[in-house]
């Protein structure tokens, strides 16, 4: 038995963390850039809260509020400018996915005033100020993961930046996440659930990140009930974020896999969410194992008997009807066969012919 863990995040779990911790902003810097999108985190209260705290700690900020969804090298680009400008000495990423994604990436190009969204995967690794996250959803797990996803429009697809960038901190309060709609809630479950699945089968798992999804699948045997009764009270919601927060610290030891990779195509050329493009191919990808012992645990914990009940979840969750070629379906797998990293995570040898019948599988057959 043999792995290496590493997991630098200070997370706070709980109501009302940011001002009872307010103290650990100061700690970090003294001019913070806030980074988030446009109206969320000033809806849901957590843009107020961390600014109070800043203020009543005396810390300075600035704000970019222009990340949009799947934040483009352009984007990132431009608020490290104003970053650099105004001589921020950390960010905070406040929101889902796309503002702590943006967050880490900002970070990179304030601390390497010479790099661009041009010269950025150049190969080198690179340093970055320190990164402080507030999560407004439950379920893309950037708060406690070292990965930044952005959009290069250059190569038209998604992608990671190829840094590592854990968050110094996280503040994980579900109350922001009271009053997100209920496909935002189930897209973002999924997501959380898709990072389970994939870091729990990936090839770099361990004993130690076997923890993680195990817990986070017993956390989701009480959670897809919830989520189909829609009955998204307190309770879920703290759940929910528990298990996103589990599945992102999961993903941080053994990354994910092929429909994650697979996804990236659907989100930028199709426009389908994050966690709805991963989910559509969850369950094509499970059906393609040789080796189940591993899904019949997942299943057990989950207290389902076999992939067929999960599949009946899938479907009363998944609304998704796309337009898609069977041309585009073997462009998409051509593009994916040349991600080196997804492709060694997957436990089992894939061919070309195995990645367009997942797609085709999940796309095409089952379209109502």
């Amino acid at each position: 038995m043999e792995f290496r863990y590493f997991m630098p995040t200070e997370i706070y779990f709980g109501e009302d963390v940011v001002l009872k911790h307010q103290e650990a902003f100061k700690t970090i810097g003294s001019k913070a850039l806030i980074v988030t999108g446009r109206s969320s985190a000033k809806n849901n209260g957590s843009y107020d809260e961390v600014t109070k705290a800043l203020s009543e700690t005396g810390v300075e900020y600035i704000l970019f509020d222009e990340v949009e969804q799947n934040p483009s090298l352009e984007t990132i680009e431009k608020a490290g400018a104003i970053g650099k400008a105004n001589k921020a000495d950390f960010v905070i990423g406040i929101g889902g996915g796309s503002p702590m994604d943006a967050a880490k990436a900002i970070a990179v190009f304030i601390k390497n005033p010479e790099i661009t969204k041009d010269n950025i995967f150049s190969g080198q690794k690179l340093a970055s100020i320190p990164v402080v996250v507030v999560a407004t959803t439950a379920g893309t797990g950037s708060e406690v993961t070292q990965y930044s996803i952005i959009t290069s429009n250059k190569e038209r697809t998604k992608k990671n930046l190829g840094q590592r960038i854990f968050p110094k901190v996280a503040f994980l309060d579900c109350k922001y996440t009271y009053d997100l709609p209920y496909d935002i809630t189930v897209n973002t479950a999924l997501d959380a659930f898709t990072h389970l699945v994939e870091g729990y089968l990936s090839s770099k798992s361990t004993p130690m990140s076997d923890i993680y999804g195990e817990k986070g699948f017993e956390l989701f045997k009480d959670c897809f009930d919830r989520l189909l009764n829609n009955e998204l009270d307190k309770e879920f919601r703290r759940k929910m974020m528990l298990a996103s927060t589990l599945a992102g610290m999961l993903i941080s030891q053994s990354g994910t896999s092929l429909p994650h990779g697979m996804g990236y195509a659907l989100t930028y050329h199709k426009g389908l969410p994050h966690g709805l493009a991963n989910s559509i191919l969850t369950m094509e990808y499970l059906k393609s194992f040789q080796d189940q012992r591993k899904i019949k645990k997942m299943l057990s914990i989950l207290q389902l008997d076999d992939l067929t009940e999960l599949e009946g979840i899938f479907k009363k969750l998944l609304k998704v009807r796309i337009e898609i070629a069977e041309e585009e379906i073997r462009e998409y797998a051509k593009n994916f066969m040349a991600n080196k990293d997804k492709l060694k995570n997957h436990p089992e040898a894939v061919e070309l012919e195995d990645i367009v019948g997942i797609y085709y599988r999940s796309l095409c057959e089952h379209r109502e």
